[in-house]
């Protein structure tokens, strides 16, 4: 069987977020293994690590690829990634779920359309989706 090697990119920075969000590590993991099943991934592990004084930095590896966050409090700054191979799994709702849990006052984000020849870079149109519970 011969895979495809397409894949989208979208990583975003965002601002103004809550320091005790950011600073919960275990808190962070729930919300990015939620945010893999959002968007139809399948979560093969997940590491994490609180920093001191402050900080945080989870890694869910994905059947698809992975989802990162990395956290800077004490500046209310997260740095969110999701990469995923093919066309069934969506890395933008992953992304927009973190936006819905982390409530930035701004994000700045760029999706990569990757494996297809030269990367295109473009900009999404991210929104803050309503979480249902």
């Amino acid at each position: 069987m011969e895979y495809s090697t397409f894949g989208r990119h979208v990583a975003v920075d965002t601002w103004g977020v809550d320091f005790d969000l950011l600073n919960n590590a275990e808190w962070l993991q729930a919300q990015m293994v939620e945010a893999a099943e959002v968007c139809g991934a399948t979560v093969l592990s997940v590491q994490s690590k609180q920093f001191e004084p402050q900080g945080a930095t989870v890694l869910v590896m994905l059947s698809e690829s992975h989802l990162s966050i990395h956290t800077y409090p004490e500046r209310g700054f997260a740095a969110l990634d999701c990469y995923t191979c093919g066309e069934t799994v969506d890395p933008q709702l992953a992304i927009e779920h973190m936006l819905s849990v982390l409530k930035p006052e701004v994000s700045h984000a760029k999706k990569l359309v990757r494996g297809m020849g030269e990367l295109q870079v473009e900009t999404p149109v991210l929104k803050q989706a309503e979480l249902v519970k």
